[in-house]
């Protein structure tokens, strides 16, 4: 596993700009809330998924998108979709839950997981994720994200990701 020294020395290789913030840890978008608001950019929230047929899939959405997840597997191409165990995510991408980021897959080998950037995130110019730990967040091109992704060997798939109506 490369882990975040390995992250930050691809951005480097990459030049690939990015702004970091330390905060305190947020375990939920409730909590990082609190932080965000001083961050600009837009903000993500990511789901760590099985489908029924075994793949498993790292979603990213932006932070106040409530996701259809009976929608969702129509909108990236696979079956019926669970949450993921959090042992599953610590032996493919080397987090915990609370950590998820589309950063993570530089710790998965390719193929191992499907990896899923919402349209509107990837087209924006700065999206916050964590670098592999819920102590900080990095603000990044979503087109950066794409090139990172590539980079570690993963073909990751950019979708409008269904949410829920608001009641």
């Amino acid at each position: 596993m490369r882990g975040e020294a390995g992250l930050l020395a691809d951005l480097d290789a990459l030049a690939i700009p990015f702004a970091a913030h330390e905060h305190v840890a947020v375990f939920t978008v409730a909590e990082s809330e609190k932080v965000s608001a001083a961050i600009p950019g837009a903000h993500s929230k990511n789901l760590f998924l099985k489908d029924a047929g075994g793949t498993f899939w790292l979603v990213t959405v932006p932070a106040e998108a409530r996701v259809d997840l009976k929608a969702l597997p129509d909108a990236i191409g696979c079956k019926r979709v669970s949450f993921g165990k959090p042992e599953d995510m610590a032996r493919l991408l080397g987090i915990q839950p609370g950590s998820v980021t589309p950063l993570a897959a530089i710790n998965a080998p390719p193929g191992s997981i499907a990896v899923v950037l919402d349209a509107g995130l990837a087209a924006a110019s700065r999206v916050n994720v964590h670098p592999l730990r819920n102590t900080a967040t990095l603000g990044l091109a979503g087109a950066a994200i794409l090139d990172l992704l590539r980079h570690w060997g993963h073909d990751p798939l950019v979708a409008p990701i269904p949410v829920q109506a608001i009641a």
